[in-house]
């Protein structure tokens, strides 16, 4: 963690310790996303509702682009006690509560629309209660969509023989690394501030990501393909300090479950309605988008469960699945 960061992360924290007197509670939210990405801007609505519902007694600062550090560091900082919420996948959540990575794993459900009935299952809800009581990190919601991670390259993509020796940006966790390996490809972790410059110098060969992220830090400029491999449905939930959200009065907490929740959806909506226009847009920045057999890539993920020992987390969810 960078002397800034480190700096921030004590100016948030002196925050949280302000005189209870003053019923005055400041959180930071904080996303790897820029400003103009629909994450950002559904947390810019919740910012408004949040301050104006609980009459200024809770005070909410956006942080986009990493400036609180790279997820995992401020999943720490969290951890510490700092009053903030991240925005980040589970598969980051599995070093603490195995069973999250799930939520990560390649070809869980068909499309995005089959989260719902997951994350608002009681397999679900218990995993997160677990995760707080072992970690200190509250899952306070898990339905922000990014999008369907799909493989950006300099070179067409047909099949998982195609990815062979070519290096791939994926998310520092387990899960990601496994599936980005199983799918033929050299896993090459990174924080996504970095992926842009190391595609334009050729540190690496590719990445997978989600269409309205990599729009949004220009991937167009420096790839050439997208190859529609729909591994991931890229879910993510905002995660905060257990002992922090507890020190909350009742009505707060309903406050920010009920507008981070809505948050999650208008984010959710944002990311669907854009993403005819990003392709659109890339496209006629000389990017080329190819369909192709997903059949392949499922069958080579497939050990992927196995792999991080998720095969009872899935039959645990079969209940939910795809409905």
């Amino acid at each position: 963690m960078t002397h800034l960061t480190k700096a921030t992360a004590a100016a948030i924290l002196a925050l949280a310790v302000s005189p209870a007197m003053a019923q005055d509670f400041k959180l930071a939210l904080s996303t790897s996303q820029p400003t103009t990405d629909p994450m950002v801007i559904a947390m810019e609505e919740a910012k408004t509702k949040i301050e104006d519902r609980s009459e200024g007694r809770i005070g909410v600062t956006i942080y986009p682009s990493s400036q609180l550090g790279e997820d995992n560091d401020v999943l720490e900082q969290i951890r510490g006690g700092a009053p903030i919420a991240v925005l980040v996948d589970a598969g980051r959540l599995s070093a603490f509560k195995r069973e999250m990575g799930i939520l990560a794993a390649p070809y869980l459900v068909e499309d995005y629309t089959g989260y719902a009935a997951i994350t608002s299952s009681p397999v679900f809800q218990g995993w997160a209660d677990e995760l707080a009581e072992s970690s200190g990190l509250r899952l306070m919601n898990y339905n922000w969509f990014q999008g369907t991670r799909q493989m950006f390259t300099k070179k067409l993509v047909e099949g998982p023989e195609d990815l062979s020796g070519v290096r791939v940006r994926t998310i520092d966790a387990p899960g990601w690394v496994a599936t980005v390996e199983a799918m033929g490809a050299t896993p090459a972790p990174m924080a996504w501030s970095e992926v842009y410059s190391a595609l334009q110098l050729g540190a690496i060969d590719g990445a997978e990501a989600q269409l309205t992220g990599a729009f949004g830090i220009k991937l167009h400029e420096v790839s050439t393909n997208v190859a529609f491999t729909n591994h991931i449905q890229l879910f993510t939930g905002l995660v905060t300090s257990e002992d922090w959200y507890q020190s909350l009065p009742d009505d707060l907490r309903t406050i920010l479950d009920e507008e981070l929740m809505a948050a999650g959806d208008m984010a959710t909506e944002g990311t669907v309605a854009r993403l005819a226009q990003v392709q659109s847009d890339m496209e006629a920045a000389g990017v080329s988008f190819n369909e192709l057999d997903t059949a392949p890539f499922r069958e080579a993920t497939a050990a992927v469960y196995e792999t991080l020992d998720l095969v009872e987390a899935r039959e645990a969810l079969q209940p939910y699945l795809n409905q």
